[in-house]
């Protein structure tokens, strides 16, 4: 990483050089100091110090046993950078040297060797020669690879591993993933390692997607970073921005072009000077009718995670101006959650932030920092009692108790599962009190990570989803056992918490058919078929090289369970995934799924995918922008109930007007299927700040619809069908290497 560092920090001096400043350049400074203090061995995300660090200690000619586990953090590094044959060149002469007698150290250093092999394989083929159907689980047709020698020379070696130990899941686990790719699975899996390929949708009721994001250069190759899906110049068309998790890795932005195309504007925008950011999101803090983007820094860095976080105001003319000193919001927390929303109720989103406190390190409480309506915020957390102190890795607002406040749901690595009711008093003084406990949601300690709230069964009460982050396997090890139905406790999964109308949430994992291993990071939801019911997809995986389970697509079934339709949605990407955003970019009216691929390593990055939904449904729809006037201009936390009739049965859909899961943003505007109804009956917006109901009828179907807050009448407008199925532009690589 030092010496992409340096190339970046040159970059910009020679941009600077040309005779006039760079955009956003305090912001700019400040991004730089922290880049060049992540070069630490001691820093876990930061391998070229580690490479550096290794090579000192091998330079002082240590003894045997230093000099061999040295080499092994060597190695390890290497591969972290995506120097495999390099890494392989130390594991084989680490085993040349080893004795036979000594099994387990031989065993470690096989299985390095074995994913060094497996990961250049994926380099060869899946980014040198990058297809739709690269790494997409389970592996057929295109996504078998063109060389297979480093597939088979790790296919090898895990069957010696196999040998010596048959209940070595991982290896086993990815033994299968080798043979996948090179067109030898099942048939030659021996049968007594073979783990069989799991499809919950037997039926078939998800068709395949499709991978296209290459068809229009979206298929950006970077590290972990955060997804925002949203009309960001107000054309009615929803651009791109993305993030990646390096400090010296810049964001990106893509303009729609209305035409089956993308520009990127990176630079032009003054967003592509600013780097980092393993979660973005979009808000209006200042009302102005325009998305600015918020984005969050130094999640899982510990010490080293004192980055800054960003808010860049959109000018409305194409640029973005990083306004956090300005506002106030500059402050150094290792994080990467915050919710927007209306806390107060005076018509002005507020900012509340999930830090991450190491336990025994530097405590870094949460922050919620309230809108003072003249571009600026005022922190008052401790104030407002919920300056929570923990390891925080998904924040969620929404009205879980219909009372008209906003609450929040805190999801932890310490396990603790925190709702926070909104109890504000007619004062207008924030105020949170902590009814975990009486809700029912501290019984499981189970460590966690993405979670949102949602009306899952479309009941009006907003329910709660959270996912779990629990192992001492690799995720590898994990799916392996699953496969073969052994049991693995809490590890990894999805829980559900439906509302019970009463204050309280009752868990409905197992009876609503959730409790599958997922191990999710980025996540987010839709309606991939426009039946009404929210459906939701995982970005999967740990920091791990090892760590190859598919992302998760599960499709809701009338509000009473969820189907796994990874494999017959083709979505099941092997890579890490991050990111997440619901969109229907191509207007067809079904909703695409854009997804940030990538690890935390830069030899774990890897193409973004843009899943383009086939539509094979015979479901309606409608969209509905909302534009708040008393209420926040972006209308979040609007609530909405679209009723109809379907097949002569009346039945309603309930939304919250938010950005979706807490890792990746879905658009503001709300995309509501509504099943077979040939029309709506009626469309009823709850508006925060007064609760006032406004019901609109006579609302056409299939169409895009835009609802001002005390406006009587609504209007419609038309997007052109865009076809994003013709190859295009190609890869577009990180700009820093």
């Amino acid at each position: 990483m030092y010496y992409r560092v340096m190339i970046f920090l040159l970059v910009l001096f020679f941009a600077s050089c040309k005779g006039k400043p760079l955009p956003n350049q305090e912001m700019i400074d400040l991004l730089k100091e922290s880049a060049k203090a992540d070069h630490n061995h001691e820093n876990v995300f930061s391998p070229e110090a580690k490479i550096e660090y290794c090579d000192s200690i091998l330079n002082t000619d240590p003894g045997e046993d230093v000099r061999v586990k040295t080499l092994e953090k060597k190695a390890n590094a290497l591969l972290q950078l995506g120097e495999e044959q390099k890494a392989i060149e130390i594991y084989q002469g680490l085993l040349d040297k080893i004795s036979l007698g000594n099994l387990e150290q031989r065993q470690v250093i096989m299985k390095g060797m074995a994913n060094a092999y497996l990961r250049w394989g994926d380099r060869t083929n899946c980014i040198h020669n990058h297809t739709a159907e690269s790494c997409i689980f389970p592996i057929a047709g295109g996504g078998v690879y063109r060389d297979k020698t480093g597939a088979q020379k790790a296919i090898e070696l895990y069957k010696s591993l196999l040998a010596d130990d048959p209940n070595d899941l991982e290896s086993r686990w990815l033994l299968n993933v080798a043979y996948m790719v090179t067109g030898g699975y099942p048939s030659e899996v021996p049968p007594q390692l073979l783990l069989k390929v799991k499809d919950d949708d037997s039926l078939h009721m998800v068709k395949p997607f499709r991978d296209v994001a290459a068809n229009v250069g979206l298929n950006y190759k970077c590290i972990a970073g955060g997804s925002i899906v949203d009309d960001m110049n107000n054309d009615g068309y929803p651009d791109i921005v993305l993030s990646s998790w390096s400090l010296t890795e810049p964001m990106r932005y893509y303009r729609n072009n209305a035409d089956g195309t993308f520009t990127d504007v990176s630079d032009s925008s003054g967003l592509g000077y600013l780097t980092g950011g393993l979660h973005i999101m979009q808000t209006d803090y200042n009302n102005d009718g325009f998305k600015d983007i918020f984005v969050l820094r130094g999640g899982w860095k510990g010490k080293f995670g004192k980055n800054p976080n960003s808010l860049l105001r959109n000018n409305g003319d194409g640029t973005f101006t990083d306004v956090t000193a300005a506002s106030g919001l500059l402050s150094f927390h290792p994080s990467q959650t915050a919710t927007w929303a209306d806390f107060n109720n005076d018509g002005w989103l507020d900012l509340f932030i999930g830090n991450e406190t190491t336990p025994g390190d530097e405590q870094h409480p949460c922050q919620l920092f309230i809108n003072n309506k003249n571009g600026t915020f005022t922190e008052m957390a401790a104030r407002a009692g919920c300056a929570i102190i923990k390891f925080v890795k998904g924040v969620t607002s929404g009205d879980y108790d219909n009372d008209g406040r906003t609450d929040i749901f805190l999801s932890t690595l310490n396990g603790d599962k925190i709702l926070l009711k909104n109890v504000t008093g007619k004062d207008g003084g924030v105020r949170f009190e902590d009814v975990s406990k009486q809700a029912g949601l501290t019984g499981n300690l189970t460590r966690t990570f993405p979670t949102w709230f949602w009306d899952y069964d479309n009941d009006g009460w907003l329910d709660i989803l959270v996912c779990g982050y629990e192992f001492t396997q690799s995720l590898s090890y994990y799916a392996a056992a699953e496969a073969i139905q052994l049991p693995v406790g809490n590890a990894g999964k999805v829980f559900l918490f439906r509302n019970k109308h009463d204050g309280t949430f009752e868990e409905v994992t197992a009876a609503v058919g959730l409790n599958k291993i997922a191990f999710a990071m980025g996540s987010n939801f839709g309606d991939i078929d426009n039946d009404g019911y929210l459906d939701f997809f995982l970005g999967t995986g740990n920091p791990q090289l090892s760590s190859a389970v598919p992302n998760k697509l599960f499709k809701n079934i009338g509000g009473v369970r969820f189907l796994d339709a990874t494999t017959s949605a083709r979505v099941g990407n092997l890579q890490k995934g991050h990111g997440v955003s619901f969109a229907d970019l191509d207007n067809d009216g079904n909703e695409d799924i854009y997804i940030k691929m990538g690890g935390a390593y830069t030899g774990d990055a890897f193409e973004n995918s843009f899943f383009l939904n086939p539509g094979e449904n015979n479901n309606h729809w409608v969209n509905l922008v909302l534009q708040g006037t008393v209420s926040n201009r972006a209308a979040i936390g609007a609530r909405i109930k679209v009723t109809f009739k379907e097949n002569g049965v009346e039945r309603s859909v309930f939304r919250d007007v938010n950005s979706g899961g807490s890792f990746g943003s879905n658009p503001l505007r709300q995309h509501i299927g509504i099943g077979q109804a040939g029309s709506i009956e009626e469309v009823a917006i709850t508006w925060p700040v007064t609760g006032r109901v406004q019901v609109f009828r006579g609302v056409p179907i299939e169409t895009n619809i835009k609802i001002t807050e005390g406006d009587s009448t609504f209007s419609t407008y038309k997007l052109a069908r865009l076809d994003f199925r013709r190859p295009g532009k190609g890869l577009i690589s990180c700009a820093v290497k």
